[in-house]
């Protein structure tokens, strides 16, 4: 999948879950989302994205994003 579209998707996810939460609180619901909803290749794609830079990701998508590397790294 192109990385403008899982970009948008991202942000997106990531303006919805802003409205009413703090960033920490956001973040955490849209790693939970692209955790649960994403398909493995367009989580492995996101991730591999942020680690090069994210460019155009929004805060809250890229802190989601962050979160999402560890449990990655950790899995080998």
């Amino acid at each position: 999948m192109n990385n403008e579209i899982l970009v948008r998707m991202a942000n997106d996810i990531a303006n919805f879950f802003s409205a009413g939460n703090d960033e920490a609180t956001a973040a955490r619901e849209v790693a939970n989302h692209l955790s649960k909803l994403w398909a493995p290749r367009m989580r492995r794609q996101i991730i591999e994205f942020g680690r090069s830079g994210g460019e155009g990701l929004s805060p809250i998508a890229r802190a989601a994003v962050a979160q999402l590397v560890e449990p990655a790294a950790r899995a080998g």
